[in-house]
């Protein structure tokens, strides 16, 4: 818990990428605060894949593992709360929190992810992350030569789908609606045996967040192993916007090679900066952004002269 309000960077979003951040920093001997309310995206993932040394563990193993790790460190704080304001102050930053503490930071790291905006089909949000899933190399292996669905329509089924076809040839689209895939599309797709169901889908009927059968408005049902989903989402946290950080077409955060956004002492990284939704991703980036703050405020506190 921090007792002080004053730190050299604040890292709002304490999974992955933020605490590998919280890490670089660390190790470079900066004052730093995580602020984290514990409710990330992927909390009803069963296993993480594709990452070296943790394949197959829960997402809870490998976080509280690096959080422990990150602790180590003791320029590192932590707080169990919620960042819900940010203001650009002539030192820096103020974040204030769901309980009402303000905290001061020269640069500000955001580590919020996204949030996934789920269609209103019943079972679908209980089954996400287990049974729906969003990435072939996260969870495709598990769900290899299976008997699959993509939800997804026009382009993005398109392309998604001749992705899928190599971990299954057991495939078929399902586009919740009228298909907006082009007839030279449709007839790629049937090529490869991969079909389009247009009709609309009002349940699945699921076993913990294991599918077992889609239910459809006809009344008519189809029995599935797993579906993968490509669904909107949008920032996690509104606070890099409030503050004036660019967000891309995508409905990205936009960062430079070295994280930074396009405001001044602001960086962010993993899921909220990059489609490719993975752990070693989020990692990655969390390492370069904690260690691009920690040479800006190095440079600064020597008093280079650009």
């Amino acid at each position: 818990m921090a007792n002080e309000q004053n730190f050299e960077v604040i890292i709002i979003g304490g999974s992955y990428a933020g605490l590998s951040a919280a890490m670089a920093l660390g190790r470079a001997l900066k004052k730093v605060l995580v602020i984290d309310g514990g409710n990330p995206c992927n909390k009803q993932t069963p296993h993480s894949h594709n990452f070296l040394t943790q394949d197959g563990k829960t997402p809870k193993q490998i976080s509280e593992l690096a959080q422990a790790q990150v602790a180590n460190y003791d320029t590192v704080s932590f707080v169990d709360d919620t960042a819900i304001k940010g203001e650009k102050k002539n030192s820096g930053f103020e974040i204030t929190t769901q309980s009402g503490t303000v905290f001061r930071g020269r640069k500000l790291i955001f580590g919020t992810g996204v949030k996934d905006l789920m269609p209103n089909i019943e079972g679908f949000a209980e089954c996400w992350g287990i049974s729906v899933i969003h990435c072939p190399y996260c969870h495709g292996y598990e769900v290899r030569h299976k008997k699959t669905g993509l939800f997804a329509n026009g382009d993005m089924a398109y392309e998604f789908g001749k992705l899928l076809w190599n971990w299954t040839k057991d495939l078929t689209i399902y586009t919740n609606g009228k298909s907006n895939l082009s007839a030279a599309q449709t007839s790629s797709l049937a090529s490869k045996n991969i079909s389009v169901v247009e009709k609309e889908i009002v349940k699945i009927k699921h076993q913990n967040g294991q599918i077992q059968t889609l239910i459809f408005s006809d009344g008519s049902m189809q029995e599935l192993d797993a579906l993968y989903a490509k669904i909107p989402f949008v920032q996690h946290s509104d606070i890099p916007e409030s503050l004036g950080c660019e967000i891309t077409e995508m409905g990205i955060l936009k960062v430079d090679m070295m994280q930074k956004t396009t405001v001044d002492g602001v960086f962010a990284a993993g899921d909220s900066t990059n489609m490719m939704r993975s752990v070693a991703n989020a990692v990655y980036g969390g390492n370069m952004a904690g260690a691009a703050a920690s040479k800006e405020l190095i440079a600064e506190d020597f008093g280079v002269i650009n």
